[in-house]
């Protein structure tokens, strides 16, 4: 006798893009500081580590200092995110139409990663330009001839103006270099360790939501700090500085050393776990009212 079919589950796509536009004001709220001292750290040597970029930045600009150019991933998040955990969701409807006869509606962490990996192709249309203007807004101070740009609109309409789209887009093989991987390996740990925390009986976990969402953030930024220093050379660099992908990499470790593809992974783990916690929380909580509500 042959097992029933499964069929795959429904899954409610405005729902989907309105929770992961939670998911990342949360994200953003919680660890942009961090995020600010990373890039800092990784594209500029005139800091001797992470205490001492924090105490330099606080120094120069106080605690405002490190919220610059927040306003560009809370305005890029929002539809990034957005696009992020939609995009997963399309991923495992493409791993369930794929496998029609399939006994199990769960799936394994190979089919995770698929739609995790997946999910970073789509969301690079948002999450390059926003993190071009992010990155640029956070070290302009550390450029000879002082700030240049006044906000995260003068600095996207400035880009254009130098170099039209090409301009706002630089760096997007550096995004999905990094992203591809890096987002296979969050939604892989989120979903791995929320299954060994959460009780069969529980329809919400706060705690395991929280923790799995933590140790996702970690899992994504354990691998993912060489190809974002490279992202981050080639975004705050003058153009024609580098030709591409891997002539960046290579010039990184002839003229720094293997170490400097590790810049700002300090920080940068230090930001994963509260960060993504507090964005898993977020979507999961907006979840919870969104199903009540409709």
């Amino acid at each position: 006798m042959s097992e029933p079919v499964v069929e795959a589950p429904k899954m409610d796509q405005a729902k989907s893009l309105l929770s992961g536009g939670f998911a990342g004001v949360a994200t953003v709220l919680a660890g942009h500081p961090f995020d600010t001292l990373k890039v800092r750290l990784q594209t500029s040597n005139q800091y001797k580590g992470l205490v001492d970029c924090f105490k330099q930045t606080i120094a120069k600009d106080g605690l405002t200092g490190l919220y610059r150019g927040m306003t560009s991933p809370l305005v890029g998040v929002t539809p990034m995110f957005a696009l992020s955990f939609w995009s997963y969701d399309m991923g495992q409807r493409m791993v369930y139409a794929a496998t029609p006869k399939r006994t199990s509606k769960d799936l394994t962490m190979l089919e995770y990663a698929f739609a995790g990996g997946f999910s970073a192709v789509p969301t690079t249309i948002v999450t390059t330009p926003m993190e071009r203007v992010k990155v640029v807004m956070q070290t302009q101070d550390q450029v000879k001839g002082g700030v240049k740009y006044t906000g995260m609109i003068d600095a996207g309409l400035g880009m254009f103006r130098e170099g039209g789209i090409s301009s706002l887009y630089r760096g997007t093989v550096a995004t999905l270099a990094r992203d591809i991987p890096g987002s296979a390996a969050y939604f892989v740990a989120y979903e791995w360790v929320y299954r060994m925390l959460r009780k069969d009986s529980e329809n919400l976990s706060i705690g395991a939501v929280l923790f799995a969402g933590g140790m996702a953030g970690v899992a994504m930024w354990s691998i993912a700090i060489p190809p974002d220093v490279i992202k981050s050379r080639i975004q705050t660099a003058p153009k024609g500085t580098y030709s591409g992908f891997m002539d960046c990499g290579l010039k990184i470790v002839r003229n720094e050393g293997p170490g400097a593809l590790f810049k700002g992974l300090g920080p940068a783990l230090l930001r994963a776990f509260p960060a993504n916690a507090a964005g898993f929380l977020g979507r999961a909580a907006s979840l919870e009212v969104m199903h009540r509500l409709w």
